[in-house]
């Protein structure tokens, strides 16, 4: 044996794998054990001497066929997928391929067949190819899990992307405790073989471990919500939750300080509360632009928070972190970020990102970015699925230890946020779009609101755009494997336990008749920064007119300029008016009442099904107030 096989033979052994992976990467006819992302870089353009490598398979009955295009760009890797549909997540991407408690659809309901055979193939495939291995952990030391990876080596832009999203641990490096609970297999060629060119992720559980079979090149169903399922599954099991969310320190001019919590859907504005308001060239914020009449109104903040982003996608409420003082505390639990840059279209949108980006202190991956080897990607340049169609979905990860001012501690939530994306609400046509700019919520009502997590409007982050859809528990559920109502216990008992939370929900997009994109989070966040935990006083609020959405303001003052009630209660548009506003609210009331219902099991929580029961009868914001502690405001005032 020469000294390269004696090598990887001595590296391999360190990783400390079951049997069937170790297996996979004996039988090989060659392996790459990799030990940093310098390492993948390399490997993902074709070599240290390329520039560029196209990432292609023989599949049979097919013939060749480019899966995507990788360059090597002056700031990282650039790759791009020949399939417009591979540049967005599929939501209906995972399946089960085991026999578990689950309420996912499993391999056998969807294909009616069993996965055993497929299994045993991709094994075999696996078996006849040059792979790349790398160990990482997925969430944290003591609160995740061991992971392997093991991909074909020419997919070598996948294992980087996962390999900055979650981590890399050069096997030398490995503590001696090392031992794999999740092993995820890439095996892209049988999405043409098996699955009509679809996306597809099978999860394969056993009592302490999880396989992840992932059968497209998308980083977002497997290297980055592959990974977060097994982490809701270890979380099922153990009784904690990993919140789909990202968490911001935010520092007023007045060095005021508040931890904010932003959870939602896909597109919801996770990263979007991360960023700097967006200004105009004069420096005013433009809070909405009317539709109908065309008029737009701005706000003017001479000088905004410092923002100090601590997660952007994934947080861990691990029981370790909890301190029992009534408030919630998370880690983040990603090692990169994955950051969605769609509205960001020419330069100068967001200089600070732009800079980051542009000129990085270590290599970066693009996605859906248009960029030439030797190039520098610059995020704004999308490629277009079609022409003068630019994709929905650019995305760039970069480490989040080179994000300025982050914050890698635990912190404690002030504030609990829900993102929804919203369409136009007028006359001519009425939509759950009658958000205000943001609305209170009685902590019962707000874990209705995590049960049916709207995915809304024009989401551009996945194939299925239409309608209003849900994505369940805790806006994580497309990517959780167990049972729905096992989630559901899950954020009750962690919403109870944190009664000093004060819970919000934020549109995006739309507010009525006006579009808004992400402006009204960001004024949220400039707002509650500076009034910090005072309650809210009498006249400050009042129900809302659709229950479901908590109480309302009445009125709203930001650094002396008052914000019009248009803004705040959507019902007082004149586009809208009353018999509109309740048009939607019945929309939204039908939609909660269709989605809730499902989880009245017998294994729900006492609390939980009088929650809904509450909902179902049509129950007002006092209602929900008296069912768990409301700390926003003082009980009777409203």
């Amino acid at each position: 044996m020469d000294k390269k096989k004696q090598n990887v033979s001595r590296l391999l052994k360190l990783l400390n794998l079951p049997a069937e992976p170790d297996g996979i990467l004996k039988a090989a006819p060659g392996v790459t054990v990799a030990g940093s992302t310098a390492e993948l870089v390399d490997l993902a353009c074709g070599g240290p001497d390329s520039d560029y490598f196209e990432v292609a398979y023989d599949v049979p009955g097919i013939g060749t066929v480019t899966e995507a295009r990788v360059a090597r760009v002056r700031n990282g890797v650039s790759a791009n997928y020949d399939d417009p549909y591979m540049r967005r997540r599929d939501p209906d991407c995972m399946v089960m391929g085991d026999t578990l408690p689950t309420d996912k659809p499993t391999f056998e309901q969807r294909f009616e067949k069993s996965f055993e055979p497929l299994r045993e193939k991709t094994l075999d495939w696996l078996k006849r190819q040059r792979l790349a291995v790398f160990a990482f952990v997925a969430g944290r030391r003591k609160m995740g899990m061991d992971a392997v990876v093991i991909a074909p080596e020419n997919a070598g832009f996948f294992a980087l992307g996962l390999a900055m999203l979650q981590g890399i641990i050069a096997p030398d490096d490995l503590p001696a405790k090392f031992k794999p609970k999740l092993i995820i297999y890439v095996a892209p060629p049988f999405r043409h073989t098996d699955f009509d060119g679809r996306q597809v992720v099978v999860h394969k559980r056993g009592e302490d471990n999880h396989d992840i079979y992932a059968y497209n090149l998308y980083l977002g169903p497997s290297a980055k919500k592959g990974v977060y399922g097994s982490l809701l599954g270890l979380g099922e099991r153990e009784g904690w939750v990993t919140a789909h969310c990202s968490v911001v320190q935010v520092v007023t001019p007045y060095d005021n300080t508040i931890n904010i919590m932003h959870e939602g859907a896909s597109g919801g504005g996770k990263s979007e509360m991360l960023e700097v308001a967006q200004r105009e060239a004069d420096g005013r914020l433009l809070i909405g632009a009317n539709l109908v009449t065309g008029e737009k109104r701005y706000i003017e903040i001479p000088r905004g928070c410092a923002l100090r982003p601590a997660a952007d996608d994934m947080a861990l409420c691990h029981p370790s972190l909890q301190k029992g003082d009534g408030k919630l505390a998370v880690v983040d639990a990603e090692h990169s970020w994955f950051v969605r840059v769609n509205h960001i279209t020419h330069y100068a949108t967001d200089p600070i990102f732009e800079a980051l980006t542009a000129q990085p202190p270590e290599p970066l991956l693009f996605l859906n970015i248009d960029a030439v080897p030797k190039s520098r990607a610059l995020i704004w340049e999308h490629i277009e699925d079609a022409p003068q169609q630019p994709c929905p979905n650019p995305r760039v990860i970069v480490p989040r230890h080179t994000m300025r001012d982050v914050i890698d501690h635990p912190v404690s939530i002030d504030i609990r946020s829900l993102g929804v994306r919203t369409p136009p609400c007028t006359a001519e046509n009425p939509s759950y779009g009658i958000i205000g700019i943001f609305h209170l919520l009685p902590p019962a009502l707000s874990w209705l609101w995590r049960l049916v997590a709207p995915r809304g409007y024009a989401n551009p982050s996945i194939v299925d755009t239409s309608g209003m859809t849900s994505e369940g528990v805790g806006s994580y559920w497309p990517f959780a494997p167990g049972l729905k109502v096992e989630h559901a216990n899950l954020l009750l008992n962690q919403i109870v336990a944190t009664p000093k939370v004060v819970h919000i929900l934020c549109p995006n997009q739309h507010i009525g008749a006006w579009k808004t994109g992400f402006m009204p989070q960001w004024l949220t966040r400039e707002y509650l920064a500076r009034r910090g935990v005072a309650k809210f006083k009498a006249d400050q609020i009042c129900p809302a007119r659709c229950p479901l959405l908590g109480h309302a303001l009445q009125h709203l003052t930001l650094e002396g300029n008052s914000v019009t009630r248009w803004f705040l209660q959507v019902n007082t548009q004149p586009e809208v008016g009353d018999a509109v506003y309740d048009e939607g609210a019945e929309i939204l009331t039908d939609f909660f009442h269709t989605h809730i219902r499902e989880f009245m099991t017998p294994d729900l929580h006492p609390l939980g099904k009088t929650i809904i029961e509450c909902c179902l009868d049509g129950g007002q914001v006092a209602d929900y107030q008296g069912l768990i502690a409301t700390t926003y405001v003082s009980m009777g005032q409203v």
